[in-house]
Order: C-alpha cells, then structure tokens, then sequence
C-alpha cells in the first residue's frame, strides 16, 4: 500500500508573485533566537520594530503600522476592529516557538487581503504535523537569556499515523527587567529622555518585565490524496506588562504605573483544503478568536486607581479557489477567486476605585462602546497571465463591505455610530524576463482601510498625549506604484525596489485644547496634550527605496545585507495661527517614519552541524519628527539617534536528537533605541537557548 502524506496543503494566503516580499524561515528564527515574533522581522527589508514595552513589539512597513498593516495566522485575520492607531502589541502574541515562517509583503494587497493592508501584509505560518508516520516524539525546548533575566522552554509533542498528524504544547517564561547598553540622550541638549525610567545603575530599565504562558494543539486528518481537514487551537496568556512610557510617565512619580495585567489571545480554527493533480486548489476557513485586555493605571499620588476591560471577539470565514491553467488566445491563464468576512463584537468597561474612601465609581462607558459591531468582508477575483516565456501581467480586483454600530452614551457625550463603505480596489502589474538571471517588475496598486471602532469612538492615553474620537472619519485610500529589479546568478541574488504610497484621506492625529474634551473623560483635561483623529485634508506621500542581497562564498560563508530608506510628507494637522508671523508650515513629516537603516550578516555552516553567524544591524539619525512625535516622549527631543549593533551567533545540531544555540548580543554594548521606541534595546548579554528530543 502507497505511504499516505499528513501534511496541509500551503495557505492560499501566501504572498503573491511579482510583489517586494522576503521570508524569515525557521532557520532563521533557530539561529537569531529571536525574543518576540515582531523581534524576528529586525531583518527584514522595509520593515523597522518600535516597541512601546519590552512585552510589546510592532513592525512598521515601508513607514506604515498597526491599523494600515495587516496580519494574518495560517490565512486567519489577526486584525480587530480596535486595533490602535500607530504602534500596537498585538503581533506580540503570536509564540515565535510554534511558527514555521513568517512572510512579509510589502506594498497594498487590499485586493487578496481586504481592509488595512495598506503598507504591507505579515503572513505567519505555524509548524505542522509530521508529514509521514512518526512514533509519538517529545521535544523539550529551555531558553535563557542575561539582558532581562528570562527562562522559559516549551513542552512540545508531535506523531503521525498513516492519516492523521498532530502536533502541540504548552510553554511559558518570566522575563524581568531589561538592562540596556546605557541612557540614549536627546540630541538637541544632550540630556536624558524623560522615558525610560532607569534604577540607579543608570542601565536596568524599569517598567519593563512580563509573565507569559502559551498553549497550542494541530490535528491534521488526511481524507484522500486530495483532501485535507486541520483543526487547530492557539492561546496565549501575557500578565503583568507594564507600559514603559506610562510606568513611569513624564513628570510622574515613580510608582505611577500603566499596567496590561492581562493580555490574552485565543485563537480556535478549521481549515478544509483540496489540491488535485490538475491544478485545481481550494481552501476554506471558519475561525473564533478573543482578543481580551485588561489594563490596570496606579495612581498612588492621587489615591486613584482606573481599571478597564475590553473584549473583542471576531468570527471569521474564508474562502478561495484557485483554477487549472486556461488558454487564453494561446497563452496560459491562471485565475483566482474568494471572499472573506470577519464580525467584531466588543465588549468594553471601566472603573476607577478611590482607594482612600474605598469606592468604585462605574464608568458610563470604556475605552470603547459595550455592544459595538464591526464587518469587514470582501468578494475577489485575481488573474496571471503568461503572454510570453518571458511577460508575464498580473491583475485582479476586490468589491467590499465594511458596516460598523455602536450605540450611543448619552453620559459621555459619546455619538452612536452607524457607517457603511462598500470599497473597489484593484491592482495591476507585469514581470518581463529581460535576460536569462534579470527580471523586471513594476506593479501598481490600490486598497483601502476603513475607519474602525477604535478610530471612530475610543478615547484612550497614548504616547504623544490623550487620544479621543472622531465618528465622522472617512476611509484611508492608498495608491502605490512599485519598480522593481531581480539578479539570480548561480552565487548572487540581488533585490532591489523602488516605490512611492499617496494616501487619500489618511486619519492622523489632530491637536486639540482642554475645551475640546469630551464629557466625563478627567484623563483627557489632565493629560499634558490632547489630539482628536481626523482625515488629512489633503494627501500624504511616501516615497523610498530598498534593496536586499545573498552570496555565496567560499569556505562555506553566505553574506547577505539589506537596506531600506523612506520618506514621508502629509498636511500639517493643526490649524493655521491666527497670527501670520507665527512660523507654520502646511506640509509636515509623517509621523514616526523609520531613518535611513539596514542589516548585514556573514554566516557560515558546516555539515557536521556546527554553525556560526555575525549580525550587524544599523540605522541613521532620524529627526524629522511629525506633530505628535515632537510631543511624543517616547522619541528623544531633536530625534532619535543612530546606533550600530553587533550580534556573535553559534549553534550545534546533533540530528533530531538536538540542538544548542547561543547569541552574544550587542557585542559592543551600545547604548540604543529603535525610532519611536519606549524602550532601549538590550545591552551586551547572552541568550542561549537547547532543543532536545530524547527518542
């Protein structure tokens, strides 16, 4: 009888061809030993990690982030309707451990992948079953690190019989305070930034620190030669996280503390796939995921205590078909359709406890509106066609539908919201095969993000001050026009993009005076400055260039690097001076918009199993600063400053049976901070981390 495979089919989610995009592999992930999931996309491209706590971590994408990136997990949306805007937390939750790859594309893709991929889309993969009969296996992984005291490992369990695969397990860490190189000064005075705060060592940072436990389980379940069925589970449990801006914030007393006590995600899904030998695929999905936070800010100095819960729970189907090869007037056809929605239903509330007369006040309302909607759904169709060995055009198109409720709170003075878009966008590209190793690619594209319930009706502390609603807000548009060059030699590869993004409508912050506070919100008058979200009154640009290389050396060495540069323009948010001497200027920077930064690595492998790798991540000055970021503490006043960074890497892999990995980060101990981040990046330490599978 013929061996049956236990294996998924690949995601019909993976990155389009003829796109800007680069894959972390799960080489990579073994050999960097990275901290986070975000922390393992430091090398990538286009793309720069800010972090707002050391429990947090978010990839800005050709200067675009959170609402205007989109994530997904096995082609499962990640996105929720209160995802923030600017930086967020949320791709933080995805255990680094239980993922094969992670894709990164970079440009719009609203047309495959709906609303909010306006920058770039993350595409995470898990690691699956065994794919041919496999005896029950158990793999025990430990991990430690010096910078922040952290040990951890992760329990892992896999088998396979002839049908039916599985793999799971459980994990856990405590990570305590992070020692950094040293205090990042302000390059204007050369003073230390209010934020971080630092223990008398002037390295440890305080405010950072977390507990986390995870739990996965993978059954894959071979129908036919053709047709598979997964059922897969993920849950991840952070506690006790403080907010490093906002523990301490400026001016505050020390033990002044913004805490997520609990950030949990759970993540519940099946997946039927079908791929017959004529080339017809299909792949559909129904998932539930919860989203649940509750965040926790001490104020001793005021006896107060404010305590808010929000829970987002999203139902989410996909669907999509990908046909045999056509003929098209004699040349092959390739054609793709599907549809997706995901439903939103947010529960949200608040309390502040007086802790000198031991009283709860309820608040009218949360940090969102308790019994708000949200969908988002779309219909798609996509095209390949081969007009000759070496054109190939690319083209499809996506119709929308985005609705979103909430009620009102007459208290608050809060609008109830009641908005429907029904959005078409599209894409265009070719590929011409100019020599045998030169490809040339220029793609044009345009996808959208509506409005979502955090923009339209939350009110929330963020880093440039307090941040409260605009239920008005219209859709963001983005067009973005890509050029492209691709060099395959026997021993190079060569990469190089060239793009440039207008948005239409871009919702940015907007600074606003006490009088403009919303009722029955104190956070927003005492707060040291105030923005409302508004749409730009006119368009902001981003232009940039990015590059990647690998070769092939002798001895045994790779060397690969990569660069990306970017710049950013939009209207300038506040309103004019009434006085027309005061210095104003219509069109400011984008905010928070990576510098000129890039990577290099020389790697080298031998066939007994020992390896070892140099990395040297960089970045320049960045100090064009937007109109929030100069009232941002987590940016150093003048900008933030360029650093250096080296890491020394080893690793031993005996077979199955085992495998050790060291990494010597920040040889040179610098003193550093990625741009926009609250915090610095780890000081000279080691991580070391074992894999063993006993039989």
């Amino acid at each position: 009888m013929p061996e049956t495979r236990v294996t998924a089919p690949a995601s019909a989610s993976d990155a389009p061809k003829g796109r800007a995009s680069t894959t972390v592999s799960r080489a990579d992930l073994e050999r960097r030993l990275p901290r986070s999931a975000p922390d393992a996309l430091r090398w990538e491209p286009g793309v720069f990690v800010q972090q707002s706590a050391h429990a947090q971590g978010s990839a800005f994408v050709r200067g675009l982030t959170g609402q205007q990136t989109l994530a997904l997990f096995d082609g499962v949306r990640l996105n929720t309707s209160t995802w923030r805007q600017g930086p967020n937390q949320y791709f933080f939750t995805l255990d680094s451990r239980t993922l094969d790859s992670i894709e990164v594309l970079r440009s719009g893709a609203s047309t495959l992948y709906g609303s909010d991929a306006l920058g770039g889309v993350l595409l995470a993969h898990p690691l699956e079953p065994p794919s041919s009969p496999t005896p029950f296996r158990p793999t025990l992984q430990l991990r430690a690190a010096t910078a922040d005291v952290e040990r951890g490992g992760r329990l892992q369990v896999q088998s396979a019989t002839g049908q039916l695969g599985f793999i799971g397990g459980i994990g856990g860490r405590r990570v305590g305070l992070l020692e950094s190189g040293g205090i990042v000064l302000n390059p204007s005075d050369g003073k230390p930034p209010e934020v971080p705060r630092f223990a008398e060592d002037g390295r440890t940072q305080l405010g950072t620190g977390f507990d986390e436990r995870t739990a996965d389980a993978r059954l894959v379940w071979r129908l036919s030669e053709e047709d598979a069925l997964t059922a897969a589970t993920y849950l991840y449990r952070q506690y006790d996280a403080p907010r490093t801006d906002l523990c301490a914030p400026p001016f505050a007393r020390f033990d002044e503390c913004l805490r997520y006590d609990e950030q949990f995600r759970t993540l519940a899904y099946v997946a039927w796939s079908h791929t017959s030998p004529e080339g017809l695929s299909s792949r559909a999905t129904l998932s539930w995921q919860r989203q649940h936070e509750l965040r926790i800010y001490d104020r001793p100095a005021f006896s107060v205590v404010d305590r808010g819960t929000d829970d987002v729970d999203t139902f989410g189907t996909t669907v999509s078909l990908s046909l045999p090869p056509l003929s098209l007037a004699g040349h092959p056809l390739r054609l793709t359709a599907g549809a997706d929605g995901a439903l939103d239903r947010v529960h949200s509330s608040a309390l502040t406890r007086f802790t000198a007369l031991d009283i709860e006040l309820q608040r009218s309302r949360g940090q969102y509106l308790e019994g708000s909607r949200y969908f988002t759904s779309g219909l798609f169709g996509d095209g390949e066609w081969e007009l000759h060995p070496s054109l190939t055009a690319r083209a499809g198109t996506r119709i929308g539908l985005v609705t979103a409720r909430a009620p009102a709170d007459t208290e608050s003075g809060t609008l109830a919201v009641d908005r429907t878009w029904v959005p078409w966008v599209g894409h265009a590209g070719v590929e011409w095969r100019a020599a045998p190793r030169l490809t040339l690619l220029a793609h044009v594209d345009h996808s959208y993000r509506a409005p979502n319930l955090d923009d339209l009706t939350s009110r929330q502390q963020t880093g440039p001050g307090f941040q409260f609603e605009n239920a008005a807000l219209g859709p963001e548009r983005a067009t973005t026009l890509d050029l492209g060059a691709r060099l395959r030699t026997r021993h190079l590869s060569l990469e190089g993009w060239a793009f440039g993004t207008r948005i239409d409508g871009a919702i940015t912050r907007r600074p606003r005076n006490v009088a403009d506070c919303p009722p029955s919100t104190p956070q927003c008058g005492a707060s040291w400055s105030r923005f409302q979200l508004v749409n730009a009154r006119a368009a902001s640009v981003l232009y940039g260039l990015e590059s990647n290389v690998r070769a092939r050396l002798p001895a045994m060495l790779t060397a690969q690097a990569g660069v990306a540069w970017a710049w950013g323009e939009s209207p300038n948010p506040a309103a004019p001076p009434s006085n027309p001497s005061t210095p104003y200027a219509p069109r400011v920077p984008l905010s928070r918009v990576p510098p000129l930064n890039g990577t290099a690595e020389l790697l080298w492998a031998h066939p007994s199993g020992f390896a070892a790798s140099a990395g040297l991540r960089w970045a320049l000055l960045q100090d064009r600063l937007a109109v929030a970021d100069r009232s941002d503490a987590r940016i150093p006043i003048g900008g933030t400053p360029g650093y250096a960074v080296v890491d020394l890497r080893a690793s031993w892999r005996l077979g199955t049976r085992l495998l050790l990995g060291v990494v010597l980060e920040n040889l040179g101990d610098a003193a550093y901070r990625s741009h926009g981040s609250s915090v610095n990046g780890p000081g000279r330490g080691l991580v070391v981390s074992l894999e063993t599978t006993p039989f």
